[in-house]
C-alpha cells in the first residue's frame, strides 16, 4: 500500500506564496537543499492550475517579479521534471506537455484512494490547496508535512493554505530546525467531527 504525504512549504502565517518573493521566499540554506535532496523518490500529485504553474516554470517561464530563474529554483524544477505526475483536471487536454504527466479526469478522492489500495511507494503532494484540503477531509493522508520559512506575508502573502479545512487533530511524529532558522513540523493528521471534550481531572 502507498503512503500519501501532504507537503507544504509556507510563510509563518499560512501563505503558500507572495507577491514579489522569490521561491522558498529567497531563505533556503545549505541544510535546507541538502535534506530536499535526500528526500525519497515519489509520485507526485496535483491540481491544475500547479501543473500550469509548474509546467510553464519547466518550460523557461520565469516567475513575476524575477528575471532569471536561481540556481536553486532551476534544480527543483528539473527535480520535478524527471519525476512521476499525476495531474488531476477535467480542464486539461491530453497529452500533457510537461515529461512523465499523467493525466486523470475521474474524481480525485476515489483515484487516490485506489492508487493508495494498489500501489506502493510514496504519493506526494505538490501546491494545489483544493486538492490537499480534499485528500485530507476523505482521511487519505497518512503525513502532513509543513516547512516554515521565517517571513511573515501579511501584506503580499498569497494562497492561504488553510482556510476551508475542517478542524484536525495532529500527532507529531518529527521536527527539526535546517539552517538555523527554517521550522519542519511533520504529523500523523486526525480529522474531527468535532472538538475534543474536554476532560474533568
Amino acid at each position: 500500500m502507498s503512503e500519501l504525504l501532504v507537503d507544504f512549504i509556507t510563510s509563518l502565517d499560512g501563505h503558500a506564496s507572495g507577491e514579489g518573493w522569490p521561491g522558498f521566499w529567497g531563505l533556503e540554506g545549505p541544510e535546507y537543499l541538502g535534506w530536499l535532496g535526500e528526500q525519497p523518490e515519489a509520485t507526485y500529485l496535483m491540481g491544475a492550475n500547479t501543473y500550469r504553474l509548474m509546467s510553464g516554470f519547466a518550460a523557461g517561464e520565469v516567475p513575476n517579479g524575477q528575471d532569471e530563474f536561481r540556481p536553486e529554483e532551476e534544480a527543483s524544477v528539473d527535480e520535478l521534471t524527471q519525476a512521476a505526475k499525476v495531474v488531476f483536471s477535467s480542464s486539461l487536454k491530453e497529452p500533457l506537455t510537461w515529461a512523465n504527466s499523467t493525466l486523470v479526469r475521474g474524481d480525485a478522492v476515489e483515484a487516490v484512494r485506489a492508487m493508495k489500495s494498489n500501489g506502493s511507494g510514496l504519493l506526494s503532494t505538490i501546491g494545489s490547496l483544493t486538492l490537499c484540503r480534499s485528500l485530507l477531509r476523505a482521511g487519505l493522508v497518512d503525513r502532513f508535512r509543513v516547512v516554515m520559512f521565517p517571513v511573515i506575508t501579511g501584506a503580499t502573502g498569497e494562497e492561504r493554505i488553510y482556510d476551508g479545512y475542517p478542524d484536525v487533530a495532529l500527532e507529531m511524529i518529527e521536527h527539526r530546525t535546517f539552517d538555523g532558522r527554517i521550522q519542519l513540523v511533520e504529523y500523523k493528521p486526525r480529522v474531527l467531527e468535532h472538538p475534543p471534550l474536554g476532560t474533568s481531572a
